[in-house]
């Protein structure tokens, strides 16, 4: 066994024991139990660091694999970590971008703004005007934000990913195990974390989201300065305005918070449904109010992206629950990969439908609860979830979870509704499915006109 192998059954061992001795050595009642299990659980995703806590933030949107004791703890997981030494940062800086920081910006903060377990982001001036890639200009002086990966950060996360992948060949092995793709599984969080680790990913990110939505006036994305930009460090504009926990202060300046929120749902519907990319990692720690009213979008870090069938079989799905159709949306479910074996079929449709009644039938509508009750089913009926499909859930609910923290009134559904209906149309009315409706339409309106 790796010595990474080595800390990390030490730290199991630990987490179980402390599960032991909080649920009474298995003497507590069950329910007690298993939160004794489920907070021992998040605590050691803590304790060992980046790869284990977004391993846990995943699993916290997927009941299908996790107890419910389990999601309520891995929703809370922290992702704050002690600031690296800032000579250690001056030391990425340095071997990144072949000069010490002081050199490099007019001003540098040795006291970081932020702290993560894969990164920390210090605030920093220009030295000189740069153009950004949209045109506009940033004066020499401008405030940007200087991300800089945490020294040694990839070497464990490949330590970890390498423990991971011995864990997951052995859950094939596993019958009951197998049927979740421990594989693929693994593919999809693998993918995520080469992605996260490339800063010059998430700017590329940011910066065709930027694209995306030049023409909205209450979105504002940070310039990428790419002369400061390489694998390890990414310098963008500063983004100045009241985080969500400060809303109190954003709305006696004269912001209309809810109104933003509303408009912030739209915005992740528009990105999933028409640009095919989308921002999935919209905690309330990467969304500011900006000092002009504007919704500011930071860390572009986690991204998903949806093909334009993909898009047509989202915005069927979402049609489909609006208007309560179980079989409508199982059947688009399986243009998006879901497998539904025909035994089960009845008794999942049965169950949507359940659940459609409990959480979408009613304003607003509680797509959290929806898509819980749903992963729940597939659990019940040993269905997975396509991969793939994991980051996009994750997303739906935390963008639901932090629009209604400001506006309970707020329906993910409505918000879609303009976007569908195009999708949908459009479809409807391409000509291989006019020619396979229209001849029915008109047998049925010659029927109607002979009866």
């Amino acid at each position: 066994m790796s010595a990474r192998g080595r800390a990390i059954a030490a730290v199991a061992l630990r987490s179980g024991a402390s599960a032991a001795w909080r649920s009474g050595f298995g003497l507590r009642p069950r329910a007690e139990r298993r939160r004794a299990v489920a907070r021992a659980l998040r605590l050691a995703c803590e304790a060992l660091g980046p790869t284990f806590i977004k391993l846990g933030q995943l699993a916290s949107v997927r009941p299908d694999l996790v107890t419910p004791e389990m999601v309520f703890e891995l929703e809370r997981l922290q992702d704050r970590v002690p600031a690296v030494p800032v000579d250690a940062i001056r030391d990425v800086i340095r071997r990144e971008l072949g000069a010490a920081p002081e050199h490099l910006f007019a001003s540098f903060d040795p006291e970081p703004i932020a702290t993560a377990s894969i990164a920390q982001v210090h605030e920093a001036t220009l030295a000189a005007p740069y153009r950004c890639v949209n045109g506009r200009l940033l004066e020499a002086g401008a405030r940007v934000a200087v991300k800089v990966v945490r020294p040694g950060v990839a070497r464990l996360i490949a330590d970890d990913l390498a423990v991971a992948r011995r864990w997951a060949e052995r859950a094939e092995r596993i019958r009951w195990l197998a049927r979740w793709g421990p594989n693929a599984l693994l593919r999809e969080f693998e993918s995520s974390l080469a992605r996260e680790l490339d800063l010059r990913v998430e700017g590329r990110v940011g910066d065709r989201f930027a694209f995306d939505f030049a023409d909205d006036p209450l979105v504002m994305v940070p310039a990428v300065v790419w002369t400061h930009t390489t694998r390890s460090v990414l310098t963008s504009e500063f983004v100045d305005g009241w985080l969500l926990s400060e809303l109190g202060e954003a709305e006696r300046a004269g912001i209309d918070a809810r109104a933003l929120a509303t408009h912030g749902a739209e915005v992740f519907m528009r990105q999933v449904l028409v640009f095919g990319r989308y921002h999935a990692d919209l905690h309330p720690a990467n969304l500011i109010v900006t000092r002009d009213g504007r919704i500011g979008y930071i860390d572009f870090g986690i991204a998903g992206r949806t093909t334009p069938p993909q898009r047509q079989a989202i915005a069927q799905v979402l049609v489909a629950t609006a208007y309560g159709d179980a079989e409508r949306a199982l059947r688009a479910s399986r243009a998006l990969g879901l497998e539904v074996p025909e035994a089960v079929e009845p008794a999942l449709r049965s169950g949507v439908a359940r659940l459609m009644r409990a959480h979408l039938a009613r304003s607003p509508a509680d797509v959290r609860g929806f898509v819980t009750g749903f992963l729940g089913l597939l659990a019940e009926h040993r269905i997975a979830i396509p991969e793939g499909y994991g980051m996009l859930v994750k997303a739906l609910v935390t963008v639901e979870g932090v629009a209604r923290a400001i506006d309970p009134d707020i329906d993910l559904i409505e918000a879609s509704k303009p976007f569908t209906t195009r999708l949908v149309a459009a479809q409807l009315l391409r000509p291989e499915r006019l020619r396979e409706r229209l001849p029915a339409a008109l047998r049925a309106a010659l029927a109607e006109l002979m009866a």
